[in-house]
Parts: structure tokens; C-alpha cells; sequence
């Protein structure tokens, strides 16, 4: 079931470069992306996990987070194995940090993921758990199938994609929640081994296409949780998204390399939170306490 991977070149014989995201990894041959998700097999770049999803379930909506998308229902999520940054806390390291060899996966094409919807009377599919825009080719073409049939789409993500990818993704989607890990670039580059402007501007891109858009901020004890980011991230937010978005504060759990880290208490959530609400945010929503 491989596919040949979208949005790539040559750079010469036998290299590619990969243009999905902001890694913009070189790839020669016989190597992986970052992701670990895309490989250079004699000059093609392969999409590894099409059609291997290790993981799929049945959701609520509310779980993703979403707040104002089709409360009440249940959604098909699915995930591959791999992720396009290395956040050390990142709760689902096992498969995010992992490649398809090492995870237990189905076999399942592109028409059986909607089926497998319909079976289970879900109308939303999602794509989560790992980072969707690994697996790019396989949600994009899960979600035309999906549209197609009349069902809903959601793509909870880190935002680090590259315009282009963005801009044909967008149509198939109908609601993204976006985690939007700080507003400060530093946390990005220590942490998550990213950038934060590629994610800003997704988050702005979403916004200008009018699909349903909520954000999502994990807080860390000492690490994005003061008084002063909170109200940078929630002015930023206000400034270019709209005091209507949905803002979800979540709180952190030990996980990943930073076990030796608290974990969130529920009063700084609830602050943050509070903080949001001050500044004039109109729906604004706290998780995991």
C-alpha cells in the first residue's frame, strides 16, 4: 500500500528534499525525513505509513478538544506512526517518537477508514494522536473520500506544515484545533526542537479560510505558565484570530524526558484561563484537570 509522497524535489541524483514542512529535511538515498515518515527509496519519496494506521478508535468530540464542533457526537480518530517535531513532553511519544517499523499497525485503505466510520455510526473522522501532516497523502485522501460521502473531517495538529500543503489541505478539513504550544520562540526551540512563526502563521491561514478553528495551549509549571506569556499568547490570539476562537488551556503530566516535571495543578489552569477571560476571549475552555 505505498504511496509515492506529495510536495518534494530533486536536489540532484538520488537527493530530495522534502517540502511539507518547515523542516524542509535533504534526504538521500535510502534515508528518512525527520518524521521518519518519508523515505527516499531510488529517487522517490515514499509516504512509509499510507494506509497503516496504529491507531484507531472512537472518540468523543469533546476529547480532541473540541468545544463548538458538532458537541455530543463521536468521531473516528486515526493516527501513523512518526511526528515532524520532538517536544519532550509529548504525551503520545510512544508512537509520535516511533517509525511504522516499530509500532503495531492495520492494513487499512482509504475507503475502509469511511466505512469503518459509517460501521461505527461516526460522521467525523479525525486525525490525531501523532502529527497528521506526517501522514499527509493518507488524510488528504481519506478526507476527499469523506467529503465525498457527505462526513465531517478534523485535524488536530502542532500547525508545523508548510504553506502550500496547507492551502490544498484546508478545502477537505472541516475543523482543525491547532496546539498552540507558546508564544514564545525559545520554548519551541529547546522544547519541541520547532520554530513558532510556521505555527502562527497556519493559525493565521486557518482563520482567513473561515473553517472552524480552536487552540490549544498546554501548560508546563515553569516553563510557559507565567502571568506574562499567558497574556502575550492570549493577546496574540485576540490580535490575529478573534476573541470568538475557541481557547482551550490544558493541563501537563509528566510524560516523555520531562518526568522529573510537575505536573500542572489545576489552580493554574483555572488562572490562565481567568486571564483569558479578562482580556476580553469569549469562549475559553480548560482540560486534564
Amino acid at each position: 500500500m505505498e504511496k509515492e509522497a506529495m510536495f518534494y524535489r530533486k536536489l540532484g541524483k538520488d537527493v530530495l528534499k522534502c517540502e511539507l514542512c518547515p523542516n524542509f529535511c535533504v534526504i538521500k538515498l535510502g534515508e528518512r525525513g525527520t518524521c521518519r515518515a518519508r523515505e527516499n527509496r531510488q529517487g522517490t519519496l515514499i509516504a512509509l505509513g499510507y494506509g497503516k494506521p496504529c491507531s484507531t478508535s472512537i472518540d468523543s468530540i469533546e476529547k480532541k478538544p473540541f468545544a463548538q464542533f458538532y458537541p455530543g457526537s463521536k468521531t473516528l480518530t486515526l493516527a501513523v506512526a512518526g511526528c515532524n517535531l520532538a517536544c519532550k513532553h509529548c504525551q503520545n511519544w510512544h508512537i509520535s517518537q516511533s517509525d511504522i517499523d516499530s509500532v503495531n499497525y492495520d492494513e487499512r485503505g482509504v475507503s475502509e477508514i469511511v466505512k469503518l466510520a459509517r460501521d461505527l455510526n461516526s460522521n467525523i473522522i479525525s486525525f490525531s494522536y501523532t502529527e497528521p501532516t506526517i501522514f499527509y497523502e493518507y488524510m488528504h485522501d481519506i478526507a476527499k473520500l469523506a467529503q465525498e460521502n457527505k462526513m465531517k473531517t478534523a485535524m488536530i495538529s502542532n500547525g508545523f506544515i508548510n504553506p502550500e500543503p496547507l492551502k490544498k489541505l484546508i478545502p477537505l478539513i472541516d475543523a482543525f484545533n491547532i496546539d498552540l504550544k507558546s508564544i514564545n520562540s525559545e520554548f519551541y526551540e529547546k522544547i519541541c526542537d520547532a520554530r513558532l512563526e510556521p505555527v502562527l502563521e497556519t493559525l493565521k491561514a486557518i482563520r482567513k479560510s473561515g473553517k472552524h478553528l480552536e487552540v490549544t495551549n498546554l501548560i508546563i509549571p515553569g516553563m510557559n505558565d507565567s502571568e506574562s506569556e499567558i497574556k502575550e499568547l492570549v493577546g496574540w490570539v485576540i490580535d490575529n484570530l478573534g476573541k470568538e476562537t475557541c481557547l482551550h488551556f490544558s493541563a501537563f503530566y509528566p510524560q516523555h524526558k520531562m518526568i522529573n516535571v510537575p505536573a500542572t495543578r489545576a489552580e493554574t489552569v483555572l488562572r490562565a484561563a481567568g486571564i483569558a477571560r479578562k482580556l476580553g476571549m469569549k469562549n475559553v475552555y480548560t482540560g486534564n484537570i
